[in-house]
């Protein structure tokens, strides 16, 4: 289906020529209508099936008609990272309409926010927790709110956001058009979805597939041999942005560290980093100043980026689900992508599961020259945390002093010192 077909307002039309868009993806082929009916829908698909625009040109086709100086549309999402995303796509879409959006996040100054706000804007792409701020000050005006967009809706629930999102929906309008998208649907979202949405709409996109632009491989290789193997394995492929995904923070944060020592322009993201500190690898990661991310499945959430060539699991992800969302950020757009799985002994169940879920084996693959009988080292330090500093000891007071060096009361000697 093409968009011409769905018979936008000509401004509309004009935004969706210039951002090159003709045919529509399945999720939007299918949402779309309903939306521009009116009715609320809930939407089932993964990260990168172009689900903002099936949201946001129904709203901005909505909008041409009606009101100019009110908030009309709010569309919330978890992290800064994905609201500042929706914004872009509304941005580029809009641009001939003369609609104005903004985003709320916490982070940063709230007065700017204020300021933007109190010059009329149209549609507010927010955070709940910023949200709530400017409810609670008053400098947001929701009373003439028409559609409620929840984008993202697992990942909010994952982060603990419902209960905020409760309090958000007490607070606005209840003759709304509601629209929810998530990529699973557990009893929790839908919990929230009988709450929120009054007959919908199901629209579900084939979610348990990944797409058919991405190529998948598993490379088998013992535990302690994957960081040596990842770097065997970036030195023979054609590489532009890459995406590495590890299981905790702290993997994070030191293979990001190796990769650097070998030689790449690589940053990690993971949960200990300040907003500033976040955004700078975010924008480096976008910009190209870093061709591979290394990131958590947590801290990753949001990422959207476009140019990803390849996803690279250095840990396995805990579910199929998570797997698929992570190998969603490649092959996007039309593009060609890989994900490339590193599979130690105790992954073989999970890569079974995963394969089940996918509908066919996936490919295990070896690299030609690497040593796999490397034995690992009697103590692998590779990811140990540093040692914590030991403060100094406090001498009892009142109490016995240890004895003098030399005394022969000591059942230890005192090191020497060096140099």
């Amino acid at each position: 289906m093409e968009f011409k077909d769905f018979n936008f307002n000509e401004k509309v039309a004009a935004g969706i020529l210039s951002a090159g868009y003709v045919t529509a993806t399945p999720i939007q082929a299918k949402a779309i209508p309903p939306v521009l009916k009116g009715k609320d829908v809930m939407g089932l698909a993964q990260t990168g099936t172009g689900k903002t625009a099936a949201f946001a040109l129904p709203i901005l086709d909505r909008l041409m008609k009606g009101e100019r100086d009110k908030v009309r549309a709010l569309v919330i999402a978890p992290t800064r990272e994905l609201a500042e995303q929706i914004h872009q796509s509304i941005q580029v879409l809009g641009k001939e309409t003369g609609l104005k959006s903004i985003t709320l996040y916490g982070g940063v100054n709230i007065k700017p926010q204020i300021q933007k706000l109190k010059k009329g804007v149209h549609i507010v792409v927010a955070c709940p927790g910023r949200l709530l701020d400017h409810m609670g000050q008053g400098s947001i005006d929701l009373s003439r709110l028409e559609v409620l967009v929840l984008d993202e809706a697992d990942q909010m629930f994952d982060m603990g956001f419902f209960p905020d999102i409760r309090r958000i929906m007490k607070k606005i309008p209840k003759e709304r058009q509601t629209l929810l998208f998530s990529a699973t649907m557990p009893k929790e979202i839908r919990g929230l979805a009988n709450e929120a949405l009054i007959h919908p709409e199901t629209i579900e996109v084939d979610n348990s597939s990944a797409a058919v632009t991405v190529s998948h491989a598993l490379y088998p290789v013992a535990q302690h041999l994957k960081t040596p193997l990842l770097l065997e394995l970036l030195r023979h492929t054609d590489t532009e942005s890459v995406l590495v995904f590890t299981r905790t923070k702290h993997r994070a944060k030191r293979l990001g560290e190796k990769l650097t020592g070998a030689g790449y322009r690589a940053t990690s993201l993971q949960g200990n980093l300040s907003q500033n500190r976040r955004q700078a690898a975010l924008d480096g990661f976008r910009d190209g100043s870093f061709q591979i991310l290394v990131a958590t499945d947590i801290a990753a959430r949001g990422i959207d980026v476009s140019q990803v060539s390849h996803v690279i699991n250095y840990d396995m992800p805990d579910t199929p689900e998570a797997y698929i969302h992570r190998i969603g950020r490649t092959g996007r757009a039309a593009r060609s992508g890989d994900a490339f799985t590193l599979i130690s002994g105790e992954d073989k169940a999970m890569a079974g599961n995963i394969e089940n879920v996918l509908g066919s084996p996936l490919e295990r693959r070896t690299i030609e020259g690497f040593d796999y009988s490397a034995k690992a080292p009697k103590r692998n330090n590779e990811f140990a945390r540093s040692p914590r500093h030991q403060p100094k000891r406090r001498r009892p007071k009142g109490g016995n002093r240890p004895p003098a060096a030399g005394s022969g009361k000591s059942s230890f000697s005192a090191p020497r010192r060096s140099g």
